[in-house]
């Protein structure tokens, strides 16, 4: 790849005025821009390895409401909380972890990593990975335990039994793997970006996020065909309760794992851009 891009910066016969410019900027490319462009690929693999990581958060406002609804949503004995209401849980954990963080955690991990800002930005990816799978495994397990509770009891409107307030524990985790993996990715484009491609790489994050939803809904058009086959179970059913969507939790978590493993080995053999007398290396 390096030999590839190297002969961008070629010069050959007649391609340069007398003043020694180039005479066509598209042709020849100066070093700085082929540097910048190595920068930039370099740069992908940890890219790509968001997009897995960031299903579970763009699609919290959809199969964990069908959830709710089919759960005892009641505080107390007059107040029914509304079936998206449960999505707040991610932004309150987004909202405590902040501050604690800047406040107790950086300290003790900057005295443990000997870095100012704790973690490093491939630190908080790794970590938005793992929690990313732990999200989907709790949602999975749940999922298993209120449709098994919800067939057991046979009520007409299908509601288990069972209090809606066990969706918390996976928007917490995915309050969690969204802040760092966003906050890791965004960290790590500012700073691994070429200076005069800053805005490239913030730009990034939006593709990202936008590749996320792509994949997202090609997985369940994917889970759908394929379980509808010869009169399968359709695991994202209507009516979840005769829909496996614990089935379809699973196979996110183990498509996270796998996506955690790549995440390690990218970590593994990537090096950090160098700052020497304002010329990165």
């Amino acid at each position: 790849m390096n030999r590839c891009l190297n002969k961008a910066a070629l010069i050959k016969d007649n391609e340069l005025n007398v003043g020694g410019t180039v005479k066509n900027p598209w042709r020849v490319c100066s070093i700085q821009q082929v540097e910048e462009v190595k920068c930039l690929i370099k740069m992908l693999p940890i890219w790509a390895s968001g997009i897995l990581c960031l299903i579970p958060v763009v699609q919290q406002g959809t199969f964990p409401v069908s959830q709710a609804l089919k759960m005892d949503r009641h505080l107390g004995a007059n107040f029914k909380l509304p079936p998206a209401t449960f999505n707040v849980v991610s932004l309150i954990t987004i909202i405590i972890f902040l501050p604690c963080f800047d406040l107790f955690l950086q300290p003790i991990l900057a005295k443990v990593t000997k870095n100012e800002e704790g973690l490093t930005s491939l630190q908080k990816i790794v970590i938005g990975g793992v929690c990313s799978v732990l999200t989907m495994l709790c949602a999975g397990l749940v999922e298993w335990r209120r449709r098994g509770v919800a067939i057991a009891h046979g009520a007409a409107d299908g509601v288990a039994p069972m209090s809606a307030m066990w969706l918390a524990p996976q928007f917490v985790f995915l309050g969690l793997c969204e802040i760092l993996t966003v906050v890791g990715h965004t960290q790590f484009y500012n700073t691994e970006s070429p200076e005069n491609m800053k805005s490239i790489g913030n730009s990034l994050q939006c593709l990202v996020m936008a590749f996320s939803i792509y994949v997202g809904t090609l997985i369940v058009n994917v889970v759908n065909q394929v379980t509808q086959k010869r009169g399968g179970i359709d695991w994202l059913n209507d009516d979840i309760n005769i829909g496996r969507l614990d089935y379809y939790y699973f196979l996110l978590a183990g498509l996270a794992a796998i996506n955690l493993v790549y995440i390690f080995y990218c970590v593994k053999y990537y090096h950090y851009k160098v700052v020497i007398d304002n010329n990165t290396i």
